[in-house]
């Protein structure tokens, strides 16, 4: 069971939210935030940096939206839609982008792949999360 889950079990009252689609969207958020973070760390590292700009500079951005949906996200109690919402879909789009980035670079680096992959579930836990919403 992952933290996220286990300090949604902690709270005091009921949520309302499926707490198992939000503790699976914390996850796959913090899990894309810190391969976003990584990518850019072994990008820097490469020989074409040239080539790299552009996913470096999306992965940055990725991780940054990321790692503010998992904040707001793990703060459930006050929850507000009118805020949610909007993050969600900004965290889904950036991580669509920065994913069809990361997957041009996949033959080449296996970081690039291990990114693009948790891009894409990052996108798809932000949607699916986002369609289950009240």
């Amino acid at each position: 069971m992952s933290y996220a889950r286990q300090m949604l079990d902690t709270y005091p009252h009921a949520l309302d939210v499926d707490a198992d689609a939000l503790a699976v969207t914390i996850d796959a958020v913090n899990d894309c935030a810190q391969a976003c973070a990584a990518d850019t760390d072994a990008d820097l590292s490469e020989q074409n940096l040239a080539d790299m700009v552009e996913c470096i500079r999306l992965c940055l951005h990725c991780a940054d939206i990321c790692t503010a949906t998992a904040g707001v996200l793990s703060r459930p109690a006050s929850s507000d839609a009118m805020v949610t919402r909007p993050l969600l879909e900004a965290c889904a789009a950036i991580c669509k982008t920065c994913g069809d980035e990361c997957e041009r670079h996949a033959h080449m680096h296996e970081h690039c792949r291990v990114c693009a992959e948790a891009c894409r579930r990052c996108e798809r836990a932000c949607r699916e999360f986002l369609g289950a919403m009240k």
